[in-house]
């Protein structure tokens, strides 16, 4: 089999909001870039100018915004992970990304387009993973009861000291 020479693209499927989806993750996610808009020609398959996908880049990783109609959704099956060392980095992406959308659960959220994302601070898997089974415990609970996550409370919980979740 052959592989791309240049790795791979994420196409993601909207239903008008692909320009506009596009520009909100770029200017989200520092690193990143808009590419090439294609637009719809008198062979469709929608109106003449009317945009049909937009190239952008996150981080390194490009996508494909794609705009196909109403018929398919993104849900909870498929989400993108974004690793954070430092607290300030999770209030930066959760604040932007939830803006308009829904808390979920454990570091998980929906944004206005329905995608969804995991801001997860890059000590938890560490911290529930830690061969001491009480402090795995601990960092587990504490994950399991917040919706955006505290990265000291958790470290507190990890530690079983007094204020961690």
């Amino acid at each position: 089999m052959n592989t791309p020479a240049t790795g791979f693209t994420t196409c993601l499927w909207f239903d008008g909001q692909a320009e506009e989806a596009a520009a909100f993750y770029v200017s989200v996610f520092p690193d990143s870039r808009l590419g090439r808009t294609t637009r719809c020609t008198e062979a469709g398959p929608g109106p003449v100018g009317s945009v049909l996908t937009v190239e952008f880049e996150l981080a390194g990783q490009r996508f494909l915004a794609l705009n196909a109609g109403p018929e398919f959704r993104f849900n909870e099956a498929v989400s993108f992970q974004i690793p954070c060392a430092e607290q300030a980095e999770v209030d930066h992406y959760w604040d932007r990304l939830s803006a308009g959308g829904q808390e979920i659960a454990c570091g998980w959220l929906k944004d206005r387009y329905g995608l969804c994302w995991q801001v997860v601070p890059t000590v938890l898997p560490e911290m529930i993973g830690d061969p001491d089974p009480v402090k795995a415990r601990r960092a587990t609970e504490a994950m399991m009861a917040m919706t955006k996550f505290d990265i000291a409370a958790l470290r507190k919980a990890y530690e079983g000291e007094p204020g961690g979740s």
